[in-house]
């Protein structure tokens, strides 16, 4: 009823002048009104202002008598005066500011002996807004700074509003939605919808610092590590990879139990690459099935449809085929080259496995190297972790030759603990690259998960990773140091 009763009366008047008699004439609680107000006013409905002006005693001469600079106008004829003269008909105050004010609006101007007229006639625009404010009608905001400015007006205290029409005024308010819904674009009302606008002067909720997950933690004192050794981190934004990259490029075969659905994510859109370079594609396909650089192959009938594929990587080992491609298509620089980011499996989630973690890994290529210098970088690289009792056991991996499983002594749980894989790139996967037969790739990778766990004490890694992780875990959990007592 206050609002249909405020808006309404807008429509066909300019002004509220007093919401307090606005409210008395109508039987409605001045409470209720005034609240009404503020919120038309947040919706730019209205304009509200509570601030109400009284003429000082100089305003009330100034609205009697003309302002200062009128009155010396008048007194100056059209042939001009002397200053001298002048300043004989008008009264000290008036001559002093009434021409100061007089020359600001450049309407007379002084010459070496007279003061003349610039302009036929003057209006008393000073006299006319103060004459309003004393008949209790409103005044732009900017004629008020200007009287407020000369001290011809007065605040006075008052509890009420006087109200106008607002930019966004309409007789009735439309009820402006805060959010996009799921509804409206099933609908399709959502063209006709009109948004709150954000109010970038509320204020929110105090904000709270950031904090880092564990893994994040983790992961920068691994990449710290990496850096320390020289490393170079290589791009790992392509979560995407085709089989060709994932698998073939490594000389895995496309038989081989890793490559079926139960165990990998194949995609349905796109479902297979578009570009791959040929004559590399080539080299693949030969030694696959019929081996070379010393290599029977496989034997089989190797299909290009198979690594079209698009699959999400199994491992960032994808990235590291594409990286060393890349270095043999360029005269041999040796590199040491590292990352760590996320892998998908098809696997079966519990409390040690997730469809999705993290995969550290590193690689050294040069002229030359050994299984020795592969041992030595590993010891050197996990005693920078605080494990410097390590042991490695021979292993199998499609694409590494010879291939190591590496243990540490847990002194915690009092017993070896798999830490990690390694092995060196097998010649089926280096020289179709097109890298010196001379050129050695060691290479090792682990979980960015297992080492955080043992960090932390979780012993579930959904408590860890995933939707089901307490903020709390986030907020309290301590700072990480590796290799460091």
């Amino acid at each position: 009823m206050a609002e249909e009763a405020v808006l309404g009366y807008l429509e066909k008047n300019d002004e509220i002048s007093d919401s307090g008699e606005f409210a008395s004439a109508r039987g409605i609680d001045h409470n209720e009104i005034v609240n009404i107000i503020k919120s038309l006013h947040g919706f730019r409905l209205v304009d509200a202002q509570r601030e109400r002006w009284v003429l000082s005693d100089e305003g009330k001469s100034y609205a009697a008598s003309g302002s200062p600079e009128v009155q010396l106008f008048s007194t100056i004829p059209p042939e001009g005066i002397s200053r001298e003269e002048l300043q004989k008909k008008v009264d000290p105050s008036v001559y002093k500011i009434g021409l100061s004010q007089a020359m600001k609006n450049k309407w007379v101007e002084m010459g070496k002996q007279l003061v003349s007229r610039k302009v036929q006639h003057a209006e008393d625009r000073v006299k006319v807004l103060l004459l309003r404010i004393q008949d209790g009608k409103a005044i732009d905001q900017e004629d008020i700074d200007a009287l407020k400015k000369r001290k011809l007006i007065l605040p006075q205290s008052w509890k009420g509003y006087s109200v106008r029409k607002g930019p966004s005024y309409a007789p009735r308010r439309k009820k402006a939605a805060t959010d996009l819904t799921r509804e409206h674009l099933q609908r399709g009302d959502w063209k006709e919808l009109e948004f709150k606008e954000y109010n970038f002067n509320a204020k929110g909720q105090p904000a709270e610092g950031g904090h880092l997950h564990p893994l994040l933690k983790v992961r920068n004192q691994f990449k710290m590590i990496f850096l320390q050794m020289g490393f170079e981190e290589m791009p790992t934004n392509n979560f995407v990879e085709s089989s060709f990259w994932n698998f073939d490029a490594l000389f895995q075969p496309q038989q081989h139990p890793a490559r079926d659905s139960h165990d990998t994510f194949f995609l349905q859109a796109p479902s297979t690459t578009k570009e791959l370079p040929e004559d590399y594609v080539e080299r693949v396909k030969r030694v696959h099935e019929s081996g070379g650089y010393g290599s029977r192959g496989y034997g089989y009938d190797w299909k290009r449809e198979e690594a079209n594929k698009n699959v999400l990587r199994t491992h960032t080992t994808a990235v590291s085929s594409r990286m060393l491609y890349l270095l043999a298509q360029k005269p041999f620089a040796p590199k040491k080259y590292f990352s760590i980011d996320r892998v998908f499996r098809n696997e079966a989630v519990d409390r040690t496995h997730l469809a999705e973690f993290h995969q550290i890994e590193g690689l050294v290529c040069d002229r030359g190297l050994t299984l020795g210098d592969l041992i030595g970088v590993l010891h050197d690289f996990f005693s920078r972790l605080g494990m410097s009792n390590l042991r490695f056991k021979p292993a199998y991996n499609p694409y590494t030759e010879p291939s190591m499983e590496i243990f540490s002594y847990h002194e915690g749980f009092k017993k070896w603990v798999e830490i990690g894989n390694s092995g060196m790139f097998r010649p089926e996967m280096l020289l179709p690259m097109g890298l010196p037969e001379d050129v050695r790739v060691i290479a090792w990778g682990l979980s960015l998960e297992r080492p955080t766990m043992i960090l932390y004490g979780i012993d579930n890694i959904r408590d860890l990773f995933g939707h089901k992780v307490d903020l709390a875990l986030i907020k309290k959990n301590p700072i990480c140091r590796l290799g460091v007592e």
